[in-house]
């Protein structure tokens, strides 16, 4: 959930009686674990005022994350603007300073987690993330990985072996150990796209076996799953959905698939 408006730079404000009845449902509902989606603004890379805004906002968010008990921030880290060479080193090295300052200045019990890329933007490679995770070497520092996002970048773990060499991969790099949580999306767009366009489960171009393994590989299976969907009627994740990735964990038939 967003903990604040996704396109704008106003801070969450939590106050403290709020905190304490939201956390008091989240147990009632047993509902969890709960995480925060940074704004779209968000460029950590930025030498611009945009960077500052972004640490700034991040620090906040996982400030409030631990007030209402969420496990912390995901979030895209931006891109290099304009950028090569020695010129793309300082804008790195900066990103890298940020996340590492957001880190120490926010609770210890809350993590920053990177969302994979579809796109030409930070964080499009396994390699790219692996690099930003050993640099700044922090355990709070964790993973997302999108499923619409990983067919975009021409990932491929529809049949089991390429869904084992991605993730012995992914293993030896990064480790899996730092994989947090799934996004669960099906693709408006075709393998390798670099498009960022996520559709409804079934109605794309991932097939169910994309979401079939994640469920039946104890690597992938023990994590949350996340749907971030346009919805059967346009309104976003619903009960059809979560229905859908219930079927298909169950290895039951898909209507329509």
């Amino acid at each position: 959930m967003f903990s604040a408006s996704p396109r704008t730079w106003q801070s969450p404000k939590i106050d403290p009686g709020y905190a304490s009845r939201f956390r008091d449902q989240v147990k009632e509902q047993n509902i969890g674990p709960i995480y925060f989606h940074s704004p779209y603004l968000i460029n950590l890379a930025s030498q611009e005022l945009t960077g500052d805004k972004s640490e700034r906002f991040l620090i906040d968010e996982l400030s409030a994350a631990a007030k209402i008990g969420a496990r912390g921030s995901i979030v895209h880290l931006g891109s290099f603007k304009k950028a090569g060479g020695e010129e793309k080193k300082n804008q790195y090295d900066l990103m890298i300073s940020r996340i590492k300052n957001i880190l120490a200045k926010t609770p210890e019990e809350t993590h920053l987690i990177i969302e994979n890329s579809a796109t030409r933007k930070i964080g499009q490679t396994i390699e790219e993330i692996a690099e930003i995770v050993k640099d700044v070497s922090d355990p709070r520092l964790k993973i997302c990985l999108d499923t619409c996002h990983l067919h975009a970048a021409g990932y491929n773990i529809n049949d089991k072996k390429s869904f084992n060499d991605f993730f012995d991969k992914f293993d030896k790099l990064i480790p899996l150990t730092r994989l947090e949580l799934i996004h669960a999306n099906d693709s408006r767009d075709e393998f390798g796209s670099l498009r960022d366009r996520h559709e409804n489960i079934g109605d794309g171009k991932l097939g169910r076996n994309v979401f079939k393994n994640l469920f039946n590989d104890a690597r992938t299976s023990r994590l949350p799953f996340i749907a971030e969907v346009p919805g059967i009627d346009g309104l976003g994740s619903d009960a059809e959905n979560i229905g859908r990735l219930e079927k298909i964990a169950l290895n039951a038939e898909l209507d329509n698939y």
